[in-house]
């Protein structure tokens, strides 16, 4: 009916109610205009926004999560940083290993039904789907960590509250109680006279080694509770340490705890996630992996992630032991090392005297040795096998091809440790830019640390020992923290520009990852975690969700993250963070500081 209609028929009391309707939806619009969030998204009813501190958590059976809120972004100056996700959380509960818990080693029902554990499958990645959505506790008494240097010798004993290698060591020295401590005297299986003094016989059997000059970054296989590593970084050397969950109970958690740079992995049926040619020397001192099976598949990735010219230092017991097992194991050594032309160096057998044995080999620079007799060699990788990123790929049966420039030349080694963390990297992309940038990218980090990080966000640095760049490029942001006590671990997340090799060029270490799963990490493992435009490109895949429960994981009670990132991200990320109890901070509208608490939830 025509509005004229109305009014001549007087019909008032529509008018009255189409007003009072008008007026109503007048005054939604405005309420969404200064407040979108809470129409961005509908939410279960366990679920609600808060602009306040959230209340402690209820209990909860069975919850039901958002999925990413789709927020309008808000202007820097209007985000209201108290706004939360009154999420009620939830505490894992997963028997003896729940305060340890790493869902893609723990999934024990995916463990149950492999079908096979010859390669060692059980000690691989089996992410769960969807991701768990519990928090870790705390271990009973947990403290924060003894600070950086003492670390290495000393931790509190309730933070890793695991005493089984005390007794089954205790021949060893690798680990002592002390009242409230863990002490490491520095000792291990294959240098019981101390880690000191093996390295520096190390270093007498190969003067070429110089540490810290021509070998920066070194791999140490099955690492034991990583003293090998914590002292070599007297000599200006950055080690990786890595070996498989439970192998050693808890020997990577104390490795982590003492603050020397780890990984959970494990030579079994896939690629370590290292790039081709990384490791300036690999090391590995009674680290019971046996590289002659299946048909020396282990050797020949060690192989892949040995940069050209580089060592392996091996110490076991078939470098000098003569029982039938031993000699069995050294003659197929012999046999394996021959096929991929490595060179025996150095051998030190005389374990009577010195109580050391090893040998040393180095990998071949070139392909000249290759050229013969082919028909007794691994045959050389596909090419395309060289530009894969090692994420869940399979060992293969061959030699990895040395790594060359855009003009097919091989490479040759890095520049001298520390001048090759700023010059050019040899594995910089070929495009006629690409050092321009690479030094732009080095510039910007270095400005950004000194006047932002250090100055305007209020961290404290000297508490940091273990830190994660989760996003890391060219490795910038680490290599402007160079000069700090501490570590980096420079993660390449498996969807962006592979970079890595390059990070392992400039003298840094990293990993791949996607961070849609979780890290093979122990809970409360690193001090810091950066993030730079991380969830740029990866909101389609990962939920934010899920990923702020993953930093939530492996960040440490009173551990920083510092992110960088747009507004539409950071508005979404803080009311995650807000629920989980973390106090955040905002500058300049892109930098957000969140700080982890002590709060878990009781059930």
């Amino acid at each position: 009916m025509p509005i004229s209609v109305l009014l001549s028929e007087r019909k008032y009391s529509f008018l009255c109610l189409a007003s009072v309707l008008l007026i109503s939806f007048a005054f939604l619009l405005l309420t969404y205009t200064s407040c979108p969030f809470f129409f961005a998204f509908s939410l279960p009813s366990d679920i609600h926004v808060s602009v306040s501190s959230p209340p402690p958590p209820s209990r909860s059976s069975s919850l039901q999560f958002p999925t990413e809120p789709e927020l309008e972004t808000q202007p820097a100056d209007h985000l209201d940083l108290n706004v939360s996700l009154n999420i009620r959380w939830r505490a894992c509960r997963l028997g003896s290993v729940t305060v340890d818990y790493i869902p893609c080693l723990d999934n024990s029902k995916a463990i149950k039904q492999l079908k096979s554990k010859k390669h060692l499958e059980h000690r691989e990645r089996h992410c769960p789907k969807p991701p768990p959505r519990c928090l870790v506790p705390l271990p009973k008494g947990y403290k924060v960590p003894v600070q950086w240097p003492q670390s290495r010798d000393m931790i509190w004993y309730s933070n890793v509250p695991h005493p089984k290698l005390v007794e089954y060591k205790k021949e060893q020295n690798w680990v002592r109680k002390s009242d409230d401590y863990f002490v490491f005297p520095g000792g291990g299986t294959q240098f019981k006279n101390g880690v000191t003094a093996y390295i520096d016989f190390i270093t007498e059997t190969v003067p070429a080694i110089k540490w810290g000059e021509h070998i920066r970054v070194v791999l140490d296989v099955g690492c034991g509770v990583a003293s090998f590593g914590g002292y070599l970084l007297d000599r200006d050397v950055v080690t990786m340490s890595f070996a498989p969950k439970d192998e050693h109970e808890a020997q990577i958690q104390f490795a982590l705890e003492r603050g020397i740079a780890a990984t959970l992995s494990v030579i079994g049926s896939k690629k370590l996630t290292f790039p081709d040619d990384a490791y300036d020397l690999i090391h590995c001192a009674r680290c019971r992996v046996h590289w002659e099976e299946d048909g020396g598949k282990p050797l020949l990735e060690l192989n892949r992630i040995l940069r050209p010219g580089g060592f392996f230092v091996w110490s076991a017991t078939p470098v000098y032991r003569n029982d039938e097992r031993d000699r069995y194991v050294w003659k197929s050594m012999v046999a394996l090392t021959q096929s991929i032309c490595w060179k025996v160096v150095a051998k030190r057998d005389n374990f009577d005297s010195t109580e050391i044995g090893l040998v040393i080999y180095q990998k071949p620079s070139s392909y000249s040795c290759y050229a013969h007799d082919r028909t007794k060699r691994p045959p050389l990788c596909d090419q395309k096998t060289k530009k894969e990123v090692s994420w869940y790929k399979p060992l293969r049966h061959c030699t990895s091809r040395l790594p060359v420039d855009s003009n097919g030349n091989l490479l040759g080694w890095p520049s001298p440790w520390p001048h090759r963390l700023r010059n050019k990297p040899q594995s910089l992309p070929a495009e006629a830019d690409a050092e321009a940038i690479f030094n732009e990218d080095t510039k910007h980090w270095a400005a950004l640390v000194s006047d932002v990080y250090f100055d305007a966000l209020a961290i404290n640095w000297a508490s940091l020992r273990n830190v994660m760049d989760m996003n890391a490029g060219y490795g910038g942001f680490a290599a402007a923290l160079n000069e700090l006590p501490l570590w980096v671990m420079n993660v390449v997340p498996i969807d962006a520009q592979d970079t890595l090799s390059i990070i392992f060029e400039r003298g840094l270490i990293g990993i791949y990852h996607d961070w849609c799963e979780s890290l093979s990490t122990y809970p409360r493992t690193y001090d810091l975690l950066h993030s730079s435009f991380l969830f740029k490109n990866r909101q389609e895949r990962c939920n934010i969700i899920d990923v702020a429960v993953e930093m939530d994981r492996i960040l440490r009670p009173g551990g920083y993250l510092l992110l960088q990132d747009t507004m539409e991200t950071i508005q979404k990320l803080n009311p995650v963070l807000r629920s989980l109890q973390w106090s955040t901070r905002l500058y300049e509208g892109q930098f957000l500081v969140g700080k982890k608490g002590f709060w878990r939830p009781k059930y």
